[in-house]
């Protein structure tokens, strides 16, 4: 028996941010440009399609520099890599590509900044992300990673007052707030960026689901399960009271969660394409009967520039 109609209700914003949207066009354009193959280190983003994706179209995913052959086209990821990978890669005269987000390369220039200035590093962020391995990678002494409030409380550092803080770029204002406050009870003297420096997508992405848990039954986060920032919005779900599962694409969505919904919210991760929402659409409209509506949100125009030698590769 078919479901009865069920409302789906679109967050805005969703998807791809425009470091995603830039690092993707740099793998596509090098390759327009060079020819296949071009050899990335990590996964360009968080994204199974994505990454198959270009794979498809000659592009080979490394887990380190040493994987990459003498003089092959090399593209950095956009979670940014530390400055051992850099002058390996430089070392080696690999032609070198940088699709790091430009809002992590600030984060990096903000910890090297403060500790020049003689400041020890916090870095507020998760153990293992990339991102986290870039920008730990990127100053000289090692950093204090603090993923909770509890690691606050256990810090011990060489000086109080010479202490700067940086946070991982998929963190919203909203996930850091609570670890930045316990940091400046602790450490009054502590510095660290204006909140306007966090990533606006990330923050702008997590709005939406708050926005959308008010009015739906159940939300669908499309993205990757080792995408911070898609876990994170699954989570936001369920902490608003709404049963939320992370679905890599429309092949996941079981047919049971559907039962008894009379609105059913849907976003995507800053990495997850706008060709998987479409699908999963597709997939809905298999199993029910639909009407689909966008809700209102923040327009994004915010767009970062390729680099030089790419710009003619369109």
């Amino acid at each position: 028996m078919p479901h009865p109609e069920i409302e789906v209700i679109l967050a805005k914003p969703r998807g791809f941010c425009a470091g995603v949207e830039r690092a993707i066009e740099i793998v596509e354009r090098a390759l327009k440009k060079y020819g296949a193959p071009v050899y990335v280190r990590h996964e360009i983003v968080h994204n199974k399609y994505v990454v198959e994706d270009l794979q498809s179209k000659g592009a080979i995913f490394v887990d380190e520099v040493s994987d990459i052959p003498n003089g092959a086209i090399t593209v950095f990821s956009a979670h940014g890599v530390s400055e051992k990978v850099e002058d390996e890669a430089k070392g080696r005269n690999l032609p070198v590509i940088d699709a790091t987000c430009p809002l992590v390369k600030k984060v990096h220039r903000e910890a090297q900044r403060h500790e020049e200035g003689g400041a020890q590093i916090v870095l507020i962020g998760h153990a293992g992300h990339p991102e986290v391995e870039g920008t730990s990678g990127r100053v000289k002494n090692e950093v204090i990673l603090v993923q909770s409030v509890e690691d606050v409380e256990q810090m011990e550092v060489a000086d109080p007052t010479k202490l700067s803080y940086v946070t991982q770029t998929t963190l919203s204002v909203d996930d850091t707030r609570s670890i930045i406050l316990a940091l400046k009870k602790k450490f009054p003297l502590i510095e660290g960026p204006d909140l306007r420096d966090i990533c606006y997508a990330t923050q702008n992405r997590q709005d939406a689901v708050r926005k959308l848990s008010q009015e739906v039954d159940l939300i669908l986060v499309i993205g990757s399960a080792n995408s911070s920032n898609s876990n994170r919005l699954r989570d936001l779900g369920e902490e608003m009271g709404k049963p939320s599962y992370l679905i890599n694409g429309a092949q996941d969505i079981k047919p049971e969660w559907l039962s008894n919904i009379k609105k059913l919210g849907i976003t995507a991760g800053a990495s997850a394409p706008e060709i998987l929402l479409e699908n999963v659409i597709a997939r809905l409209h298999e199993l029910a009967k639909i009407a689909i509506r966008t809700m209102e949100g923040v327009n994004e125009n915010v767009r970062f520039k390729i680099p030089a030698e790419l710009e003619e590769a369109a």
